[in-house]
């Protein structure tokens, strides 16, 4: 009885899996607010009413999407964040992580590029729950660094949303830049370090800046 259940319950993931990716497959040329359930139907290879014992529509279909491109998207996010200093060895570390991944997921990095300001809004709001999910893990890893002395959580975490933002930006630049094209892929690895190297200045002149206005008003730092 319970072999029967396995088989049954492997099945059920392979077919859901399917139609997971016929979907994905099918948003390379459009977008989710275009995809019919029986156009994914179709290409997964199944009848347009097994959908429903998987998905209870093709937006419930996008949001199990976005855990799926996310969640690949998960540690390279952290390893990213976690090489990224001043120096160039770590710049370009981080870099070049950023061009495998999208070489490694293109569909997943394309799908997010566009559907996290397209017209689906499950889908949308899923894209910045779990982008604001990184952005808090990120920022309790620069919390944990010695550079970060002094900064508040706010500032913290608007300095990881900047690291979360640019990566995103890369990637989505790296996938209209494949490795078949060498020259426009050096200009974008070119862009990402200038603009990793300028948040880095910011950082480590930001609490120059920015201290004397921390104090709240009518109090006079130090006292």
């Amino acid at each position: 009885m319970s072999h029967t259940l396995g088989v049954r319950q492997a099945q059920k993931l392979k077919t859901r899996q399917a139609l997971l990716d016929a979907a994905l497959e099918l948003l390379e040329g459009q977008s989710l607010s275009s995809l019919g359930l029986r156009e994914v139907t179709r290409a997964a290879g199944i009848a347009p009413t097994a959908f429903y014992r998987h998905f209870r529509s093709v937006e419930d279909l996008g949001v199990a999407l976005v855990e799926e491109a996310l969640g690949s998207l998960h540690p390279m996010i952290r390893t990213t964040v976690s090489t990224t200093d001043d120096g160039e060895e770590r710049i370009a570390r981080a870099i070049g992580l950023i061009a495998s991944h999208v070489d490694a997921h293109p569909a997943h990095v394309r799908f997010v590029a566009r559907e996290r300001h397209g017209g689906v809004r499950p889908v949308r709001e899923a894209i910045q729950d779990q982008l604001a999910r990184f952005t808090a893990e990120v920022g309790q890893g620069l919390a944990e660094d010695p550079r970060s002395a002094g900064w508040s959580e706010d500032d913290l975490l608007m300095l990881a949303q900047l690291y979360v933002d640019q990566m995103l930006v890369t990637a989505s630049l790296f996938l209209e830049a494949p490795a078949t094209a060498p020259t426009e892929r050096e200009r974008v690895s070119r862009l990402a370090a200038r603009q990793l190297r300028l948040i880095g200045i910011g950082r480590r002149h930001w609490l120059d800046v920015d201290g004397p206005s921390r104090a709240p008003a009518g109090d006079t730092p130090g006292t």
